[in-house]
């Protein structure tokens, strides 16, 4: 019988006979169960195991759910025991012919684990209702709990949501018995929700235990007893665990699929809630079984070594501090510095001289502007809205999210929001429905306020949160749109609430949620503390100069808010602030003139699109920008050329492109001036090193950079950052306006901030002997050929440089340590279809790119690159790589 379990040790299945104490059982009852439990093996070893991890099942599925974590702890190299169970009447365990509730079940597992003598350090690891029995056993026996483990599962029903549709169907009285027991229909549908489907014999392993109606009779019966309400029988119970858990002082780990129709986001919500300590990681695409679609014995263990389940290390988790640079080399030790809230100087400035200046402003496409606040105005429509969303509810810890355009609205709603001590939530409408709602219903927020056509997507598409316009709308609209209010109307209650004081400001509090451009896979939600955008507020000012009283033009979103906290004047041009490539001379031109501007920030494809357009700039639109001093353009490699060609239109101003990421920006800065230098240098060869990539400068304010050389596969798996001229390795940063975490990314942060004191960026470069940084693309994209490592931003420069070429990407095709290198061009004017580049054109890029030192195997043409939203300009070359193979191998081109 064991033998027809793939992945399971014949040695781990054993059963044993245990005295019932249930209510449900005669006095004197003894149960046989079934588990899978790799204790005798270890002693077999002469492995002394750290503690035993108690696994139990939900419905219908049983112990071999957990044959990952079965093998992971018979490892001699981290020794568990595992003891996974087959509750009564599921799995091979006894069919006693009784009802269980869950209570019965809870005191079943007690028995069971009395009986083998279980008595800590124990990790409970539960999965659908398994979990809340789990946990009813973790509440009842706190003195041999270390470590509390959870899958995609729920102990509370959150008020005004009713049970699952899918549970409610099972539940229904013409579908139940039927669907549950008669028949093995509960079961198919189950096995069906894995993504990537069950192999065939894994399927069948799973449908084994359930043959027969006889055999389903507790399938049956755990479906029936979900508290749908509070008059059913089990309700109380799962009430006592739900209560209970929040005394559960010891570590926690929740991995969620949430592609789960049953444990939606909004369960793992309130699991959080309860333990807000809790490390927490999604598997996106990942569903109810989750320990089928992702690995997660890796994580689980990963976690075990991380707090030490074994019961010797803190009951709960340390705080660690990205910036501690303890036993790194190189690891920044930022001197402490006195904390201000990051709306500091816009408070300042109210007050001042400068109080009835204007603050903020919009631009209509007309040029002219079309609303404004002064610095007073600004200041009072914050504390307006910050009392009126607390009169709504909102409150220190809330998430909102805004799904405002940036301007005087954004402005005001952020740093209201901020005040009250809410988490705001910012994630560009550009990722698009699909990656816009992975990013809401992962950030789970209390509250949306949004623009109408983000309170219908979230109407339709069901995005969690109380949702609030942001004008006044009539009352038939606001029911379509579930708005229970508006900004309008928060702000006018607020500006007669009597008691107006603000929430003490804690600065290692969570602050904000600032999701990544999607660039490198889906949009990450990246978590920072008022402390930390202080620092980036402060780091931007003494990097750049920009002082209260500066006038800057907003052409990039994330830096559109950062005005008001530096004090400085902002006016946000007439364009789609989501689609930077919107932003024309003209326009640009408007806003600079309607402030006096001496700043603009603007991203790459956004300055493209000026130098495109800029014969329709009038003289006063030229005297304007005559006026600017600085510019700044970040978010992707600014080509020398391009920058060349801003300066003319630009003449007065000094143009620099600052490398950083959404998890830390800024970490270095360039001037056009240095960028000229620096390829210089590399053109003569007179500084070693220069050269191969996209030079970014030299570190920021108050930031340390190093790199984790790169070995020849391809990983930077090292411990010893280093700072050596021509080394090639992962770029590492270290900075206080370094991000906390990745939000609900537990298994990614740990990636990010596997070197105590630095966050691996996943970006790759190398230093030159006058210490400036070359990028040379991101990791991912390094290209493994024989004995050799490729990175793809030097190759792709040279291709560039060609004539009638616009953008190249260098990928790789093939398995790794023997891949061949594709080069994939753009040209101008665009190919008519992707394909094979013509002979000619791909001569001249095998010869550029061997002039850089690589050999290009295949040279492919696309009309245009499959770039991010944000910045237009991110080339995805994963995704470039995968149409490649098709290519290369006969296949229909079509679109990458």
């Amino acid at each position: 019988m064991v033998a027809q379990w793939p992945g399971v040790d014949p040695e781990w299945s054993r059963t044993a006979d245990v005295r019932s104490t249930s209510a449900t059982d005669a006095p004197g009852t003894v149960r046989r169960w079934h588990l899978l439990d790799n204790g005798a093996q270890l002693s077999r070893l002469g492995l002394t195991p750290a503690g035993t991890l108690l696994c139990v099942h939900g419905n219908p599925t049983w112990s071999y759910l957990w044959r990952t974590l079965l093998a992971a702890g018979s490892d001699p190299a981290h020794p568990w025991r595992v003891v996974a169970v087959d509750q009564l009447d599921m799995g091979y365990s006894e069919r006693t012919g009784m009802f269980r509730r869950l209570a019965d079940r809870i005191n079943d597992l007690g028995d069971l684990t009395d009986a083998l003598g279980i008595d800590g350090p124990v990790v409970t690891v539960g999965h659908d209702w398994g979990g809340v029995i789990s946990l009813g056993w973790a509440v009842a026996h706190p003195q041999h709990v270390t470590g509390v483990v959870l899958t995609n599962t729920a102990v509370h029903q959150p008020s005004g949501s009713g049970i699952p549709p899918a549970l409610r169907l099972a539940l229904h009285p013409a579908v139940h018995r039927w669907g549950t027991t008669t028949s093995d229909a509960f079961l198919r549908v189950t096995h069906s929700l894995a993504s990537p489907p069950l192999p065939a014999d894994v399927r069948k392993a799973y449908m084994a235990p359930y043959r027969g109606a006889y055999r389903r009779s507790g399938v049956g019966n755990f479906v029936a007893d979900i508290p749908v309400d509070a008059s059913h029988p089990s309700f109380p119970a799962l009430s006592r665990v739900a209560e209970g858990v929040r005394g559960l002082n010891v570590p926690a780990l929740m991995l969620w699929g949430p592609r789960d129709p049953i444990f939606s986001d909004r369960y793992l919500k309130d699991l959080v809630r309860r333990l807000p300590h809790a490390e927490v990681h999604r598997f996106e695409g990942a569903g109810h079984l989750v320990a089928e679609d992702r690995n997660i014995a890796a994580p689980v263990f990963q976690w075990l070594a991380v707090h030490g389940g074994d019961g010797k290390g803190d009951r709960l988790p340390a705080e660690a501090a990205l910036t501690s640079g303890q036993g790194v080399p190189g690891a920044a030790e930022p001197a402490p510095a006195e904390f201000r809230p990051l709306w500091d100087l816009l408070c300042q400035q109210a007050r001042g001289p400068a109080g009835e200046d204007t603050a903020v402003a919009e631009m209509s496409p007309d040029g002219s502007i079309s609303r404004s606040l002064s610095w007073q105005q600004l200041d009072r429509n914050i504390l307006d809205l910050a009392a009126g969303l607390r009169e709504a509810g909102v409150r220190c810890g809330s998430r909102v999210s805004l799904m405002v355009p940036p301007g005087v609205d954004l402005t005001v709603a952020l740093y209201a929001c901020l005040r009250v001590g809410a988490v705001v939530v910012v994630a560009d409408a550009g990722l698009g429905t699909r990656g816009l709602s992975r990013a809401v219903n992962g950030a789970t927020p209390d509250f949306i306020i949004g623009i109408d056509k983000a309170l219908a997507a979230a109407s339709v598409l069901g995005w969690p949160g109380r949702r609030i316009s942001v004008r006044d709308i009539p009352a038939a609209r606001r029911r379509i749109l579930g708005a229970e209010t508006s900004l309008d109307a928060l702000a006018r209650q607020g500006a007669v609430v009597k008691d107006r004081s603000m929430p003490a400001l804690e600065p290692a509090a969570p602050a904000a949620i600032l999701f990544t451009s999607g660039s490198t896979g889906p949009a990450k939600g990246v978590l920072y503390t008022h402390r930390q955008l202080a620092a980036m507020r402060d780091t931007v000012a003494e990097t750049f100069g920009i002082r209260s009283g500066s006038r800057l033009v907003a052409g990039f979103a994330p830096f559109a808010l950062l005005g008001p906290a530096l004090g400085a004047v902002s006016v946000t041009p007439a364009m789609d602030v989501t689609a930077p490539r919107t932003l024309t001379a003209g326009a640009l031109a408007d806003a600079a003139a309607a402030i006096n501007a001496n700043v603009v920030f603007a991203s790459p494809a956004a300055l493209r699109n000026v130098l495109a357009t800029r014969a329709g700039v009038s003289g006063a639109g030229h005297e304007a920008l005559d006026g600017v001093e600085l510019l700044l353009s970040a978010g992707a490699p600014v080509p020398e050329p391009l920058l060349a060609e801003v300066q003319r239109l630009l003449p007065r101003a000094s143009l620099h492109t600052p490398y950083g990421m959404t998890e830390a920006l800024p970490v270095t800065d360039i001037s056009l001036e240095q960028i000229q230098a620096a390829d210089g240098d590399a053109a003569a060869g007179i500084v070693a090193g220069a050269g191969n990539g996209v030079c970014v400068g030299n570190p920021v304010h108050g930031a340390r950079v190093a790199v984790m050389p790169l070995a020849a596969n391809g990983t930077a798996n090292g411990s010893q950052p280093v700072t050596d001229a021509g080394v090639t390795g992962e770029i590492l940063v270290s900075a206080a306006h370094v991000k906390e975490a990745y939000d609900r990314l537990w298994l990614i942060q740990q990636e990010s901030a596997s070197l105590p004191g630095w966050h691996r960026t996943g970006d790759v470069g190398h230093f030159d002997a006058a210490g400036r940084l070359w990028v040379e693309g991101r990791l991912a994209h390094v290209v493994t050929v024989p004995n050799a490592v490729v990175t793809p931003v030097g190759a792709e420069q040279a291709i560039e440089r060609l004539d009638g070429v616009r953008l190249a990407a260098i990928t790789g095709v093939g398995p790794a340590g023997t891949q061949a290198v594709v080069a994939v061009v753009e040209t101008e004017p665009p190919a008519r279809k992707a394909g094979p580049a013509a002979p000619q054109l791909a001569g001249r890029v095998r010869s550029a790119a061997l002039e850089a030192g690589v050999h290009v195997s295949a040279v492919l043409t696309v009309p245009e690159q499959p770039t991010d939203i944000r910045h237009n300009a991110k080339i995805d070359r994963t995704r470039l790589s995968r149409w490649a193979s098709r290519v290369l191998a006969r296949g229909r081109p079509g679109k990458p």
